[in-house]
């Protein structure tokens, strides 16, 4: 009789974290997550709410800056994959709680590795890196790929780099399986609204229902390769289903401006961009990421990884997910 899987979801109410338990329950897999406490619960679990009360998940109590409460975690558990989800992962705030980033990300992630180097060492982790790490750097033809050099230009950007050495180091040392995934931008409906992407298409339904009458953002012409978080987290999953640990790009290869973002979205709504658009410079970065584009090639050959989702289909479900939320 084959043993049914179990996976531990560290940060289980983000985005990345419901797509991600809702294709494992799909494949039968003994599903855990963590959250953390907090003041107000009822905002700890409203993306796999329905996954909760349906005991479709268990979750657990967990702080990524108390060691104690992960290793007790991965102790008790010994699951067969943990998908480290869990991070401060806006980029703007990172430049306003620097230090907490950091003891967040890279605190955590050691935290992570630690206790499974000591309490479950077969376990296999999934480790969320991100395109943040390259920053401005790209190679000779404008993509980003797995060797490209890693230079960011934030503090979360180098909490995640420290992180991701982390990872890798642990490999080599420990014989331990850990594969980063280097995801670029990739959304949702899911997505907090606080990320420019469902920011902008919040906001601009809002308008065309009459219930706002401005959208304000910073440098429009920041370009990034967005995707959908669904096609993303089959690429986690599948990182965990080889049988070595390795790196991987996930990525469209494509990559668009903010402007162009909101060109789609108000055309989409037959709004007047000039009318309702503004700029503040508040909303800029202290230091600005000009260009993001993935190259996802070794993931397709490797993994057989295959997108759904273009950018289009991916605005246009986050468009018609606010107009039913909000009319």
């Amino acid at each position: 009789m084959i043993k049914q899987k179990s996976a531990l979801l560290i940060g289980a109410n983000g985005q990345d974290a419901s797509y991600l338990a809702e294709l494992l329950i799909e494949k039968k897999y003994i599903v855990h997550g963590t959250i953390r406490r907090n003041s107000v619960p009822e905002s700890q679990t409203t993306r796999i709410e329905d996954l909760r009360l349906n005991g479709l998940i268990t979750l657990h109590y967990m702080d990524l800056t108390d060691p104690i409460s992960v290793e007790t975690i991965i102790n008790d558990l010994k699951p067969d994959e943990i998908y480290h989800l869990g991070a401060q992962s806006h980029v703007q705030i990172s430049f306003e709680l620097p230090k907490y980033t950091l003891d967040v990300n890279a605190g955590g992630t050691l935290a992570i590795l630690e206790a499974v180097r000591k309490f479950s060492p077969k376990s296999k982790i999934y480790h969320a890196a991100t395109s943040e790490m390259f920053g401005n750097s790209c190679d000779s033809d404008g993509f980003q790929r797995e060797k490209t050099k890693f230079a960011p230009v934030s503090p979360y950007g180098c909490s995640k780099l420290y992180a991701h050495t982390l990872c890798s180091n642990y490999r080599n040392a420990y014989g331990m399986f850990i594969s980063s995934g280097i995801l670029f931008n990739h959304e949702s409906p899911r997505r907090g609204i606080n990320f420019v992407t469902n920011k902008v298409v919040l906001e601009a339904v809002k308008i065309h229902l009459g219930k706002s009458s401005e959208l304000t953002l910073g440098n429009l012409d920041a370009f990034r390769d967005w995707g959908h978080a669904k096609d993303y987290v089959k690429g986690m999953w599948l990182m965990l289903q080889q049988d070595k640990p390795e790196d991987f790009v996930l990525a469209t290869g494509l990559t668009h401006s903010v402007n162009e973002l909101v060109d789609y979205v108000f055309n989409k709504l037959n709004l007047e961009k000039e009318k309702y658009l503004k700029v503040d410079d508040k909303f800029k970065r202290a230091e600005e990421l000009h260009y993001l584009r993935g190259d996802a090639t070794k993931a397709k050959n490797k993994l057989g990884w295959e997108l759904e989702y273009s950018f289009e289909s991916m605005l246009d479900e986050m468009i018609d997910y606010w107009f039913k939320k909000l009319s």
